[in-house]
C-alpha cells in the first residue's frame, strides 16, 4: 500500500478519500452544485489521480507529489476546477508559510538571531522588551494581514517584490500612517489626554509640556511621522511675556522703562530656554506604545502666520541654539540627536544677506554644519509648484493640496492613510529592457498598487472615533463625536493616500545602459516620473475619494529587500542587482561622483513629480568649521529644489570619547573606533541619514551597503 510524505516529514497510508474530498471542494467552490454529469468528472478524475500515484515506483509519495498530479489531472478534465484547486493549494502554502514565518520570527527576536526584524528600524532600539512587545505584535499583524485580509494576488506580488505593501506590522490596527498635528485647535481650544480635560495653557512652559504629551499620545494612536509647527506655538510666547509684564508692573519697581524691559526680556528668554529643552528632552525620552520616542518634525517658518512672526523666529533661534550645543548620550559624551526632525523654511526675509533674518539662517547654517538640522524647505519653489508653503508629515510625506467649504486651504489637521510601493527596476527587467513591454508592465503594477491604497482606505469604514480619541475627538485631526465613523474626517479633512517607488536609477540604466544623469537617459528618467504621476492623475478622477499622491519611499530597509528580491528572479545584473540595495526614488546614483549644484539641479526636476512628497540630500564632509559653504548651498535649494538636506558622518565613541568618523569593517560591516579599535555597537554612537530621519549605529545590510558606498558631493 502506498504511503504519502507529509510537510513535516510525517508518513501517513494513502487515503483515496482525502483527494476526492479536495476534487469535490474545488468542483463546489467553481460552479456552486455538483450534477451527475459533474459528480462523474470528479470520480473520473479521482480515478486518475489514484491510478498515477500507483504508477509511481516510490512505496512512500512526498504530498507536494500527489498535489501536483492532482492539479495536472484537473488540467486535463476542467480547466476552470483545476485553477480553483491551484489558488487553494497556494492559499495554503501561504498561510503556512506565513505561520511558519511568524514563529521563526518572533523566535529570532527573543534569541537575537532575526537580524532583518531587529534592524528594520535605525530609530528602534529592538533589545529593549517595551521595543520587542511591539515588534512581536507587529509579526502577528503581519501573519494576519497576509492570510486572512489582503488577496491573495497583491501577497503574491508582494513576496515576488514586484510592489511593497509597507507597514505590513501595523496593518491589522485602525491606524493610519503620518500628519500634521493641528496643535493650534488643540492649545488654543483644550484637548483630552488620557480622559483628562486639558484647557488653554496660561504659558509657554504648559504649553510646550502639554506638545510633547500630544507628540506622544499621537505617536502611539498612529505608526508614521508627525509634524508640529512653532507657529501654533508662538501666541503662547506673547502669553508668557504679556504675564512676566503684569508681575513686574505690579510690583512697581524704582528702575526706568529701559531697565524694566530688560528684566522682562531676561525672563522670557528664561522661559523660551526652558520650554525648548522641555521639549528636546521629553521627545528624546518618551517612549510610546510603540517602543520607541516619537518620529517627530518641527515646522520652522518664520511667516507662516505673520501675527506672531516675532515670537516664532524667538522659538526657532532658541531650537537652533539648543541643537548646536547638543545633548549628552548615555556616556555622558555631547552627540547628535536623531528627534525632533527641524524644518526650517527659507523665504525672501531670510535667505540673503541683508534680508530681515539672514542671522538666524545664518545660527541654521551652524546648526547644519554640526549637526546635520535643519533640513531646508524653499517657500520660493514650493509656491511656484503647489501655490502654498506646508511642512512634509514628518519624514517627506508632503499632502496634496485640499480646500474646505470656504475655498481655504487644509494642511494641519490631515494625514496619509499609508503606502505601497513599486519596484520600478522589476518592470524593467520582466521587460527586458524593452521599453514598449514595460509601459505595460509598470500599468499592472500601478494597478496593483492602486488597489492596495483603496484596501487602506476601505479597511477603515466602520471604524469610530473613539478608537482614537486624540486624534479623531480631541483635535489632533478633528472634533468628531465617539460613535461617528472616522471616514467622516478622512473625507472632509483630504486625507491621501500614496504610491510610492524605488530605483529609478537602476531602471533606467538597464533600459538605456546609462545612467539617468546624461541626456537621452535623463529624458527617460523625466518620462517614466511623468507617466507615474499622470497615472495616479487618472486613478484619482475615476476614485476621487482616495486622493492618490506619488511618494517618493524612504526605504530604510526596502532597499536591500527589493534587492534581494530582484537577485532572486534575475539573477545577479552588474550595477542592477549586485550591489546589495536599490537606489532610493529618483536619486542619482549614490556612487556617482557629480557636484552638490549639479545634482540639486538634476534632482529638483525629477522631485517635481513627486507631489506625494520627496527630499533630495547632499553628501558632504563634516562642515562644522564651513557654515559659509552650507549657507551657499542653501542659497541654491532656495533658488532650485523644494526639499533637501545636507549629510555627513557625526560619531562618538561611548569608550575612548573620540568624536570624528568611525570605520567600517568590511566582512561584517560593523562599526568600529579607529581611536581606540572599539566595535562594540552598543558602546557606539554612529549617527547617519537614514532616510529622511538621522538614525543611530543600528541599520539593516542593505541599508548599511548603500551608507557606506556614498560619494562625497562637495
Amino acid at each position: 500500500m502506498k504511503k504519502i510524505r507529509k510537510r513535516d516529514g510525517r508518513i501517513k497510508p494513502f487515503d483515496m478519500n482525502r483527494i476526492q474530498d479536495v476534487v469535490f471542494a474545488a468542483y463546489m467552490d467553481t460552479y456552486n452544485d455538483v450534477s451527475d454529469e459533474s459528480a462523474k468528472k470528479v470520480a473520473l478524475a479521482v480515478l486518475a489521480i489514484c491510478d498515477r500515484i500507483y504508477d509511481l515506483n516510490d512505496d512512500i509519495v512526498d504530498v507536494e507529489t500527489i498535489q501536483d498530479i492532482v492539479v495536472d489531472e484537473l488540467f486535463n478534465i476542467d480547466e476552470l476546477v483545476a485553477e480553483r484547486y491551484r489558488d487553494y493549494r497556494e492559499q495554503r502554502s501561504i498561510y503556512r508559510n506565513s505561520k511558519s514565518e511568524l514563529f521563526k520570527s518572533v523566535s529570532g527576536l527573543l534569541d537575537y538571531t532575526n537580524e532583518e526584524l531587529i534592524t528594520e528600524n535605525a530609530n528602534k532600539q529592538s533589545q529593549l522588551v517595551s521595543t520587542q512587545r511591539d515588534l512581536m505584535a507587529g509579526e502577528v499583524s503581519k501573519y494576519i494581514a497576509r492570510t486572512k485580509m489582503i488577496p491573495r494576488h497583491l501577497i503574491k506580488a508582494h513576496d515576488n517584490g514586484e510592489i511593497k505593501i509597507h507597514d505590513l506590522d501595523y496593518y491589522l490596527n485602525s491606524a493610519y500612517n503620518c500628519e500634521l498635528v493641528n496643535l493650534k485647535d488643540m492649545l488654543q481650544n483644550g484637548t483630552v489626554i488620557n480622559k483628562k480635560q486639558i484647557e488653554k495653557p496660561k504659558s509657554l512652559r504648559t504649553a510646550m509640556t502639554i506638545v510633547t504629551q500630544i507628540a506622544a499620545q499621537v505617536a502611539s494612536c498612529t505608526y508614521g511621522g508627525q509634524t508640529v509647527s512653532l507657529s501654533h506655538i508662538a501666541p503662547f510666547v506673547r502669553i508668557s511675556k504679556e504675564k512676566i509684564t503684569k508681575k513686574y508692573r505690579d510690583m512697581n519697581l524704582p528702575i526706568d522703562e529701559d531697565k524694566l524691559n530688560e528684566l522682562i526680556s531676561k525672563e522670557l528668554q528664561d522661559e523660551i530656554k526652558d520650554s525648548v529643552q522641555t521639549f528636546n528632552y521629553q521627545v528624546s525620552t518618551l517612549m510610546t506604545t510603540n517602543g520607541q520616542s516619537p518620529f517627530i518634525s518641527v515646522c520652522m517658518y518664520i511667516s507662516e502666520d505673520p501675527e506672531y512672526e516675532e515670537e516664532t523666529v524667538m522659538l526657532i533661534e532658541e531650537f537652533l541654539k539648543q541643537r548646536i550645543a547638543g545633548m549628552k548620550n548615555e556616556y555622558g559624551v555631547v552627540a547628535t540627536q536623531t528627534f525632533p526632525k527641524l524644518l526650517y523654511f527659507l523665504d525672501e526675509n531670510n535667505t540673503y544677506p541683508g534680508s530681515e533674518y539672514y542671522w538666524l539662517t545664518e545660527l541654521a547654517a551652524k546648526s547644519t554644519a554640526l549637526r546635520m538640522n535643519p533640513d531646508v524647505i524653499s517657500v520660493k519653489k514650493m509656491k511656484e509648484i503647489h501655490g502654498y508653503a506646508f511642512p512634509p508629515m514628518g519624514c517627506r510625506a508632503f499632502l496634496s493640496i485640499f480646500k474646505d467649504e470656504n475655498d481655504e486651504p487644509l494642511f494641519y489637521g490631515r494625514g496619509n492613510l499609508g503606502v505601497c510601493s513599486i519596484n520600478l527596476p522589476y518592470a524593467a527587467l520582466e521587460a527586458d529592457g524593452d521599453l514598449d513591454r514595460f509601459w505595460d508592465i509598470l500599468d499592472e503594477k500601478l494597478e496593483l498598487a492602486r488597489q492596495v491604497c483603496e484596501l487602506r482606505y476601505e479597511k477603515l469604514r466602520g471604524v469610530k472615533a473613539s478608537i482614537a480619541p486624540i486624534l479623531w475627538q480631541h483635535g489632533a485631526i478633528a472634533r468628531l463625536d465617539s460613535d461617528d465613523d472616522i471616514l467622516k474626517a478622512i473625507d472632509e479633512r483630504g486625507f491621501t493616500v500614496t504610491i510610492g517607488y524605488s530605483g529609478l536609477y537602476e531602471t533606467v540604466k538597464y533600459i538605456t545602459g546609462e545612467s539617468h544623469t546624461s541626456g537621452s537617459a535623463f529624458l527617460l528618467a523625466k518620462e517614466i516620473m511623468r507617466y507615474l504621476r499622470d497615472s495616479l492623475t487618472k486613478f484619482k478622477e475615476k476614485q476621487p475619494h482616495l486622493r492618490f499622491a506619488l511618494y517618493g519611499t524612504p526605504q530604510e530597509s526596502t532597499t536591500g529587500w527589493f534587492n534581494d528580491k530582484l537577485k532572486a528572479k534575475f539573477g545577479e545584473i552588474e550595477d542592477i542587482t549586485d550591489k546589495g540595495w536599490i537606489t532610493n526614488s529618483y536619486h542619482v546614483d549614490i556612487r556617482e561622483e557629480i557636484d552638490a549644484f549639479t545634482k540639486l539641479n538634476i534632482e529638483s526636476e525629477l522631485q517635481n513629480f513627486s507631489t506625494g512628497g520627496a527630499v533630495s540630500y547632499i553628501e558632504t564632509t563634516p562642515m562644522y568649521k564651513n557654515p559659509q559653504a552650507v549657507l551657499k548651498l542653501f542659497e541654491h535649494m532656495y533658488e532650485t529644489i523644494i526639499y533637501s538636506e545636507i549629510n555627513f558622518e557625526s560619531d562618538v565613541c561611548g569608550v575612548c570619547k573620540y568624536s570624528g568618523i568611525m570605520d567600517c569593517d568590511e566582512d561584517s560591516l560593523n562599526w568600529v573606533c579607529p581611536e581606540c579599535g572599539n566595535n562594540d555597537q552598543t558602546k557606539l554612537s554612529v549617527v547617519r541619514r537614514t532616510c529622511g530621519y538621522l538614525g543611530e549605529t543600528v541599520w539593516t545590510k542593505g541599508r548599511k551597503l548603500d551608507i557606506i558606498n556614498r560619494v562625497k558631493h562637495i
